[in-house]
C-alpha cells in the first residue's frame, strides 16, 4: 500500500468536508474519522519501524536474530508519546515501580572509600536453585541513578522470572550512603566498577556473570576541601557541571580532555568479549549523529540496535505503557541467550 498517496488522498477529503462545514450531517464524525485514519497511516508509515542493526560479524548477527529476535521486530511506541522527548519525560512517571526486596552491602576501596551494591539474592530461583552457580548480572544505574530507578526495578523483575541473581551498582555518593573521600565518580573511571567485578567474582567464582548498563549528591562538607562548591552549585548545564567538578576531580586539564577520554569511540575498538548497544536515534542525549556506528562496524564483538524513536531511557510501546517497554524486552532476551546460549555465538 502506498502510504503517501492514501494520505494525500485522506488531507483532500478533509479539506473538503471543511468546506461544507462542521454542522453538516455526519461531517463531525466524519472529520474525526478522517483524522484517526490519517494518523493511523502515518505512525504505521513513519513511526513504527523495525530497528536498525548494526553488526560486522555475521555470526554476531544470526546469534541474535535467533535467540534475540525482538531486534529485528518492529518497534511500535506508544502511538500518543512516540517523539523523544516525551518518551524521556515520561517514562519516570508512567512506568509501574515492581517491588524488591534488596539485601544492601558497602564495600571498601583502595583509597578509604565505599561503594554500595544492593543484591537481588534471588533464593526461590526454580531454574537455578544451587546459588553458587546462578547467573548473576550487574546492573549499572545512569547518571545519579540508583537501585530504586524503575528501570533498574523492571530489569530485576525480568531477570527474576529467569531465574537470575542481580547486584545494582550504586555509584559514591548516589544513593544516601556516606561519602568518605572527596570523590565521586565519572563516565571515564572504572576504578570502582573493576573494584565491584572483582568482589562479585570471588564471591561466586562458579556464576556466569554479566553486566549490563543503562545511559551514563548532596556531600558538600567533604567536597568543599577541595572544591569551589558554591561555583559548582551555580552550574546550569551538564558541561558547566562537569567543567567545574568533574573534570577537576579527575585531574583533566579541559573538559574537552575529559569529554574525549570518556567516549565510547576511544573504548569501542578494544571491546574483547560480545556487547549489545541499544540506542534511539531520537535520544536527547546521545543523538544519532553522536552514535559511533563506524567505529562499531570496526569490532566483530560489538552490535548495535537503533531504533527511529525511544527518546532517552524511554522506549515506551502499548497504549498505556505501564509495564515492559521496549528496552526490557531487549534486556530479557539478551541475557537469556547470553548464559543460556552464548557459547554458540561466535560459532553459527
Amino acid at each position: 500500500m502506498d502510504w503517501q498517496v492514501l494520505t494525500r488522498e485522506l488531507s483532500l477529503y478533509l479539506e473538503s468536508q471543511v468546506r461544507v462545514g462542521l454542522f453538516g450531517s455526519g461531517v463531525g464524525l466524519s472529520l474525526v474519522l478522517g483524522f484517526g485514519v490519517a494518523y493511523a497511516c502515518y505512525y504505521l508509515s513513519s513511526i513504527a519501524k523495525k530497528p536498525q542493526l548494526v553488526a560486522t560479524n555475521d555470526s554476531f548477527c544470526r546469534f541474535l536474530e535467533e535467540y534475540c529476535p525482538v531486534v529485528t521486530e518492529t518497534y511500535y511506541p506508544t502511538i500518543w508519546c512516540w517523539e523523544g522527548r516525551m518518551q524521556t519525560l515520561l517514562r519516570p512517571f508512567i512506568t509501574s515501580r515492581p517491588q524488591v526486596q534488596y539485601r544492601n552491602e558497602l564495600i571498601k576501596t583502595a583509597d578509604g572509600g565505599q561503594i554500595s551494591l544492593d543484591w537481588f539474592d534471588n533464593n526461590d530461583s526454580l531454574y537455578y536453585p544451587d546459588a553458587s552457580t546462578r547467573p548473576t548480572i550487574l546492573l549499572l544505574p545512569g547518571l545519579t541513578g540508583t537501585s530504586k530507578e524503575s528501570y533498574i526495578l523492571h530489569m530485576i523483575h525480568q531477570s527474576e522470572m529467569l531465574g537470575y541473581r542481580c547486584v545494582v551498582f550504586n555509584n559514591r555518593g548516589i544513593a544516601g550512603e556516606e561519602l568518605l573521600t572527596p570523590r565521586t565518580y565519572c563516565a571515564s573511571n572504572t576504578e570502582d566498577l573493576e573494584a565491584v567485578i572483582h568482589h562479585i567474582h570471588s564471591l561466586h567464582p562458579s556464576a556466569p556473570f554479566i553486566a549490563a548498563g543503562v545511559s551514563m549528591g548532596g556531600h558538600r562538607q567533604m567536597l568543599e576541601k577541595l572544591f569551589d562548591m558554591d561555583l559548582v552549585m551555580k552550574a546550569r548545564t551538564v558541561r558547566e557541571f562537569d567543567k567545574q567538578f568533574t573534570s577537576v576531580m579527575f585531574g583533566y586539564r579541559t573538559i574537552d580532555d575529559y569529554y574525549e577520554d570518556a567516549s565510547p569511540c576511544r573504548k569501542l575498538k578494544s571491546v574483547g568479549i560480545p556487547v549489545l548497544c541499544l540506542n534511539s536515534v531520537d535520544d536527547v542525549f546521545s543523538p544519532g549523529h553522536a552514535i559511533p556506528v563506524e567505529t562499531a562496524k570496526q569490532n566483530a564483538n560489538v552490535a548495535l540496535v537503533l531504533t527511529s524513536c525511544g527518546g532517552h531511557i524511554g522506549f515506551l510501546e502499548g497504549i498505556w505503557p505501564r509495564k515492559c517497554t521496549y528496552m526490557d524486552r531487549v534486556f530479557k532476551q539478551f541475557v537469556q541467550a547470553m548464559f543460556e546460549h552464548g557459547n554458540k555465538i561466535f560459532s553459527m
